[in-house]
């Protein structure tokens, strides 16, 4: 036995076994508490490499023996005994090998692992095909036993202490636990070998098979690449999962961070701000929290560029970071940022620490040699006396906006009355989106009177709200609302289709009425605006010359090309063009010139003043003389008394309107004044408002 033991106990054989014991080990560690798809294929794995090191520890082995006769291999047996010690490999790793595993279950897998093994090696000199046949191994083979067992149950408990306990040494104790397992494969194999009684048989039934010497230089080659390759897939899917962590670890720290100052963002600091809170709940104390606004960034971006922009915002970033405590600055979005002040400040405390923001801000930023100057504008908040947690920043924002209103560079703390005026507008705009579903809105209009006769010739569209609660709700409060949560474009869709349905009503009932409507800043930016007209124009089967389209000065003006093509495409459609408020704003005269426009409407601030102010009458004279130069037609709106009538009159102004004809009427009211001359006051329609309109002219 001892003969048999030493030749098989090889160099190449102990390195094989070990590479592959740490092989298994290394994809073992990735064995969860619970057996998952992903587990099982790293079980196969290890079962893989373990059933490899220990026939090819074997193979390699029993080519060292010194024998009388020649050895050889059945193709068939020889896969069967890999496949036996990949069976056993695999339940004993699902057993002992899993994360926490206990000690009992441990000891009971370095069992299976040690039973796998023997059999394997039994099998295997079985499967030689020694002539005349092996009997009585049975010491040996419970030795070899034994010895497995001890190896198996050191490695695999010592593997998972060092997992468990010791994570930072785990290369030293995988390598120390694979030479253990490696250890016992080659003394039970040496054992196994030694009590075969190998010396004693005279032949090998496979030997014209697989000739030995070659299956130890296929099994040597074979089994040091596969085992190669399942440690690089192993080690290249722990470099993968590492970067996969790191990666992971990174996305929730930017997601936690501002990318551009590196400050907390709103969704972590709202939790610093929590628990500041909560804190000064339990202490009785005070929490002060800013926010900072800054003023004049928009013209740095416009002058310097975006990316001078964010230099700036990093410069400011770090100038509040440098004033506050650590971790109490954060960027709310935009050029706001947020900076909270716990430890129970008073509120000169947060007077002292605004004014240091301010003088922080305000300090010029130079960028490629030049200077950027910018100044905040902070609104403050005191916690609890100012609110809830949850309004706090809400409060700061509104405190800021005052703060900004009244000229910036300045600091302002919250008072309840800064945020009642937004909750009405919040209550008020959920209102007029319910209205403009419901079909709450009306539209009252205006007649324009035809200065030298006196009669009407048409009228303006104007927006009326009656609220279930409030009653009629002036245009001039909710229209501002509407355009500034987004609901303007709505509005303005609304008007068109109604006004260009109430044409053809009118129409109908044989009055042939031209409609004036107001056109937004947003309604002219939005792409669809001529098609939607050109549309509603269809729908109802309107004449386009009876709607007129009416645009302020000041936003016609604000985009002159953009308004010019606007402007003609509605003028090929057929629509009139009115400026309206004439004389606010700053035309350029080329630009009115090429504005293909048919009148401009006086502003009524000239008109109030027409009869006491020597300046107005002038400017009202030289407006309509340059309309009259341009071949335009002139109205004067806000017309008031018999006095302004008459100097307009004596100007030359083409209509008028205003009280002193009527004031803005249901379109049923004015029908009716129309067909029965039931008015406010005695006045006459354009017979031509009476005309069949020309089936030529429809579009």
């Amino acid at each position: 036995m001892t003969e048999a033991f030493a030749p098989s106990v090889t160099a190449l054989g102990c390195v094989l076994a070990f590479l592959a014991a740490f092989a298994m080990l290394d994809l073992v560690k990735r064995l969860e508490s619970r057996m998952d798809g992903s587990a099982f294929g790293w079980l196969a794995g290890a079962s893989v490499a373990f059933a490899t090191g220990l026939w090819s520890a074997q193979v390699v082995g029993t080519d060292k023996l010194d024998l009388p006769y020649a050895l050889g291999y059945h193709p068939g047996l020889s896969v069967g005994v890999w496949l036996v010690a990949a069976m056993f490999s695999s339940l004993s790793l699902a057993v002992a090998c899993r994360r926490a595993t206990a000690a009992g279950r441990c000891l009971v897998g370095a069992g299976m692992l040690a039973t796998g093994m023997v059999v394997a090696e039994v099998l295997f000199v079985e499967a030689l095909g020694l002539r005349p046949g092996i009997t009585g191994p049975g010491p040996a083979v419970a030795a070899a036993w034994m010895v497995a067992g001890l190896g198996c149950g050191c490695g695999l408990w010592l593997h998972t202490e060092v997992r468990t306990r010791a994570p930072r040494h785990l290369m030293a104790g995988q390598a120390l636990s694979a030479l253990l397992l490696a250890s016992a494969i080659v003394v039970s194999q040496g054992l196994v070998l030694g009590g075969a009684g190998l010396d004693a048989q005279t032949s090998s039934a496979w030997r014209d098979r697989v000739p030995a010497d070659s299956m130890a230089v296929l099994v040597t080659v074979g089994s040091i690449a596969l085992l190669s390759m399942l440690l690089l897939l192993s080690k290249l899917e722990t470099r993968w999962r590492d970067s996969l962590q790191r990666a992971k670890g990174e996305l929730q720290t930017q997601s936690l961070r501002d990318p551009l100052t590196e400050l907390p963002n709103r969704q972590i600091f709202e939790g610093t701000i929590a628990q500041a809170t909560l804190r000064a709940d339990v202490s009785q104390g005070r929490v002060a929290l800013l926010l900072v606004n800054l003023d004049g960034f928009k013209p740095v971006n416009e002058s310097f560029g975006h990316r001078a922009g964010d230099r700036v915002l990093r410069e400011i970033a770090a100038r509040l970071r440098s004033l506050a405590q650590t971790h109490m600055v954060a960027r709310l979005g935009g050029d706001e940022f947020l900076l909270l002040m716990p430890d129970n400040p008073s509120v000169e405390d947060a007077s002292g620490m605004a004014a240091r923001v301010l003088a922080s801000t305000c300090l010029p930023c130079r960028i490629d040699g030049r200077e950027a100057i910018v100044t905040g504008s902070i609104g403050i908040v005191m916690y609890p006396q100012h609110g809830a947690l949850s309004t706090l920043i809400a409060h700061a924002d509104a405190a800021m906006r005052v703060a900004k209103g009244s000229g910036g560079a300045t600091y302002c703390f919250f008072e309840a009355r800064m945020v009642s005026g937004l909750r009405e507008q919040t209550e008020l705009l959920r209102d007029l989106r319910r209205a403009l579903a419901q079909g709450e809105l009306e539209l009252y209009y205006q007649p324009k009177i035809h200065a030298p006769t006196g009669e009407i010739t048409g009228a303006e569209a104007l927006m009326r709200w009656q609220h279930p609660k409030l009653g009629m709700v002036s245009p001039t409060l909710f229209i501002p609302i509407a355009e500034r949560y987004g609901l303007i474009g709505s509005l303005g869709n609304w008007l068109i289709d109604e006004v260009c349905r109430q044409i053809r009503v009118w129409r109908d009932g044989g009055l042939r009425m031209r409609v004036a409507i107001n056109l937004s800043v947003h309604q002219l930016r939005q792409p669809d605006l001529v098609e939607r007209v050109g549309s509603a124009l269809r729908t109802h089967d309107v004449n386009p010359g009876l709607l007129t389209c009416e645009i302020t000065e000041s936003v016609a003006m604000e985009d002159a090309e953009g308004t010019i093509a606007i402007f003609k495409r509605l003028t090929d459609l057929g629509v009139s063009i009115s400026i309206d408020d004439f004389g606010t704003g700053h035309s350029s005269l080329s630009y009115l010139r090429k504005l293909p426009t048919s009148e401009l409407k006086i502003d009524r601030s000239f008109v109030l003043d027409l009869e006491t102010s020597e300046d107005a009458r002038k400017v009202a004279s030289a407006v309509i003389n340059l309309a009259k130069s341009l071949d335009l037609k002139v109205v004067a709106e806000g017309v008031e008394t018999e006095g302004q009538n008459k100097i307009l009159r004596e100007f030359g102004c083409d209509q008028l309107q205003g009280f002193l004809f009527a004031k803005p009427m249901s379109a049923k009211a004015l029908a009716l004044w129309a067909m029965d001359d039931v008015g406010p006051r005695t006045m006459s329609f354009r017979s031509s408002l009476f005309k069949e309109t020309c089936a030529a002219e429809l579009v």
